[in-house]
């Protein structure tokens, strides 16, 4: 079907159900036709056979010999009908012996005697119905065979074939009717929960992607909790949308201000030098600018994967994505003074996204080399404990345990402690897409943190 033509459910359904009935009383009709010229044959010929009999009762043996016949007219009167159907007779005695009638009226050849038979024949060109009847007369020495013709024609029997097959259909077509007007009533009131389904989602507002609760068929029940299922992912898109909109306009106001303040003061500098601090201080406000934007892209992106199931993503070695991550970052906590290291040789899978969940171990290791300070030992690991555990330990000043409360919301951070405060936020939601949790707590010995992920662990093979 072409893109933006439709069609009416109620016709379709109607067109379904009546055209099978109406093939049906065709060949209801076709049966009842069978059966009315079955009906007007046996009627006529059981007045064909008895006008047969009354003649054949006037057959009699003259004193010669010969046979002889009175005709009772009274059996030809009881074929008259309204139809004025014209009756015909012929009897014959021994063969090749004609004794009365209409001698070219076709008749049966070779019955047995005692014997009545019925068949369809032309005579004077028009159609007939013939009756022979095979008996035989006794001359108290021997009998004498004859045979007795009767025929009609078939005008009276094909008008109450008519009037049968009309009446037949005539109550074929009232059925027919009553039941297209039955399916139809039956149809709409079928409908008439998609037309308040229709009426519910025309009355709704633009911004309302609840669920719709409204009564449906069970036929229809799979469509409405389609619908229901994408109004929920597009509630969490556009959620997601103004959730990233909201916080960089938040986000980037400070250091689009700053930016502009340090070029104004560039511009005012009485000395190279100042000019010089003012530029790179914008500079390091554009590169914080840069840092919450792409942190920010990457909570946009942990959303749109939480739209997906967990089925979809493929097995990950958690083990040697860590290792390679921790490699990374070796030579920047080297500048740091922090003194960064692995642990774990055995792999571990689970199921993830491995772009995502490299930056879940980037920011573990950011923030350890960010704030255990100078001269610290931090360490990322890998091991089995009924989950797969990711940790991050390090044994810097820590953070106290209102902190570690308070860093896990989006923007809060530690007291007194730099950055845009969405590390562990974005950690804490990419572990809830790939069915994981976080927990903070203290470092080996009582000191620095330790921000461990457990994600469920996936069998090998």
């Amino acid at each position: 079907m072409a893109p933006g033509r439709s069609y009416s459910l109620r016709r379709r359904l109607l067109a379904w159900l009546l055209a099978p009935l109406v093939l049906i009383g065709l060949i209801a009709l076709a049966d009842s036709y069978r059966e009315a010229a079955s009906t007007a044959d046996s009627v006529s010929d059981r007045v064909l056979a008895g006008s047969a009999l009354a003649i054949a009762e006037r057959v009699v043996v003259a004193e010669d010999g010969t046979l002889e016949v009175d005709i009772p007219y009274v059996a030809l009167e009881m074929l008259t009908s309204a139809a004025q159907d014209r009756v015909f007779y012929r009897v014959d005695g021994p063969p090749g012996n004609f004794i009365t009638g209409y001698q070219e009226l076709p008749s049966i050849e070779g019955l047995a005697r005692e014997t009545t038979a019925f068949a369809d024949a032309t005579f004077r060109g028009e159609p007939i119905r013939v009756a022979v009847l095979a008996r035989s007369a006794s001359t108290g020495i021997n009998s004498v065979p004859y045979v007795v013709t009767v025929a009609e024609t078939t005008i009276a029997r094909s008008q109450l074939t008519h009037t049968i097959l009309l009446r037949s259909a005539l109550r074929l077509g009232a059925l027919i009717a009553l039941a297209a007007v039955l399916v139809w009533i039956a149809v709409t009131a079928s409908l008439r929960p998609l037309y308040r389904l229709r009426d519910a989602i025309a009355e709704r507002s633009p911004n309302d992607l609840q669920p719709i609760e409204q009564i449906v068929p069970n036929e229809v029940r799979g469509l409405v909790d389609t619908v229901n299922l994408f109004m929920a992912r597009l509630g969490s898109t556009l959620s997601a949308m103004r959730n990233f909109t909201g916080n960089a306009s938040h986000q980037l106001r400070t250091p689009m201000a700053i930016i502009r303040t340090q070029l104004a003061l560039a511009q005012r500098a009485p000395t190279v030098e100042d000019a010089r601090d003012a530029a790179n201080a914008g500079d390091e406000a554009v590169a914080h600018a840069e840092r919450v934007l792409a942190q920010l892209l990457l909570l946009a992106r942990i959303d749109a994967a939480d739209s997906e199931k967990l089925t979809t993503f493929e097995p990950l070695d958690l083990t040697a994505l860590a290792r390679d991550r921790t490699a990374e970052h070796v030579v920047r906590a080297g500048d740091a003074h922090v003194d960064l290291g692995f642990e774990g040789d055995v792999p571990h899978l689970i199921r993830g996204d491995q772009l995502l969940i490299g930056e879940l171990i980037d920011n573990l290791i950011a923030n350890a080399i960010a704030y255990s300070g100078d001269g610290a030992e931090a360490t990322v690991s890998v091991h089995l404990d009924g989950d797969v555990l990711l940790a991050v330990e390090d044994n810097g000043p820590g953070l106290s345990a209102e902190d570690r409360q308070r860093v896990m919301q989006r923007f809060a951070r530690g007291s007194g402690k730099p950055g845009a405060g969405l590390g562990l936020p974005i950690v804490e939601e990419i572990a809830r897409v790939f069915g994981g949790s976080i927990e903070l707590g203290e470092g080996r010995d009582r000191r620095g943190l330790k921000v461990a992920v457990r994600f469920p662990a996936l069998a090998a093979g």
